[in-house]
């Protein structure tokens, strides 16, 4: 175990609420059973997933990337499992880096490094992030990369909730998502347990699910089920997903017309912005906040694994 107290914050990003532990000589060693504690919302710290912040060349995921970034989201969801990439986790990630003085907002655009690959973030609101006024800490933009739409057998696919099914998109952000559309978003039901989707085979790792409802031009809601995680209130990758799924459905594609376009996307947690622009790049503006720190006694934290 830990010889010392282990550093740690609670954040959240649209709702979706993260653990971080700061660890940027990557001593920390996190089996998926700690992890899983922490995330615990009653004998843990709570929280969507784990947020553990790295220098890319403390850690082997990172260290491909260390010449064209320094700090790495090890992220982490709620079961312990890893996952590729956490879009509202990347702008309460960029929260905490401010809020140790490791970036500014004059700093423009700062890369991170992701099991997705670099993504960059820029600070674009202001405000202490600490959340201590019950403000959203002010916004950070991330570039989110390009969305993938897999042609062929893995392009459409079915997504059962018991006797309900639905037609699905599959859209990859970096990680995995089938996006529904669907009347009303009650339509989901309690999402306690994973939505099923078919053809297996389009998704080996596991998915996210949207189901997703117009509210108006330019505008959807949606509901997520995280791979991992369960339902959470936000999924900031889900909301580009979904955004980009929409688009398509409304006849919009920036890469064919040369016209950026742009969504409002609520989520139960609040509400993103996200664009996609003619050389496929998305990109989603919203808050982070950081609600608390404090210290984690290295006896309840276990022996390392």
């Amino acid at each position: 175990m830990p010889s010392r107290p282990v550093p740690f914050l609670k954040g959240h990003g649209t709702e979706n609420d993260f653990v971080i532990l700061p660890d940027p000589l990557g001593g920390l060693r996190l089996s998926a059973a700690t992890v899983a504690r922490l995330c615990d919302r009653r004998a843990g710290l709570g929280g969507d997933g784990l947020l553990r912040v790295v220098r890319c060349d403390a850690i082997p995921e990172g260290r491909a990337l260390a010449g064209r970034a320094e700090w790495f989201m090890d992220y982490r969801n709620a079961d312990g499992s890893l996952a590729e990439m956490c879009g509202n986790g990347i702008r309460v990630f960029a929260r905490y880096l401010e809020r140790a003085a490791l970036i500014r907002p004059e700093d423009g655009e700062v890369p991170i490094g992701t099991r997705a690959g670099i993504r960059h973030v820029r600070l674009t609101g202001t405000g202490s992030g600490d959340g201590a006024d019950g403000g959203d800490g002010g916004a950070v933009t991330v570039a989110m990369g390009a969305a993938r739409l897999p042609s062929g057998p893995g392009e459409s696919v079915t997504v059962t909730i018991g006797d309900r099914r639905w037609p699905a998109r599959h859209v990859d952000m970096g990680n995995p998502h089938a996006v529904a559309f669907v009347a009303d978003l009650a339509e989901a039901g309690p999402l306690l347990e994973p939505p099923a989707v078919t053809p297996a085979a389009a998704y080996p790792h596991g998915t996210n699910v949207e189901f997703v409802t117009r509210r108006g031009p330019g505008h959807i809601a949606l509901r997520v089920h995280e791979r991992g995680s369960g339902e959470t209130r936000s999924c900031g990758t889900g909301a580009c997903a979904a955004m980009v799924a929409a688009a398509r459905r409304d006849g919009r594609d920036p890469a064919a017309d040369g016209t950026s376009v742009h969504y409002t996307v609520d989520v139960p947690g609040g509400r993103l912005e996200i664009s996609e622009h003619p050389d496929g790049a998305v990109e989603m503006t919203g808050p982070a906040v950081i609600v608390a720190e404090g210290i984690l006694d290295p006896a309840w934290l276990g022996p390392a694994e």
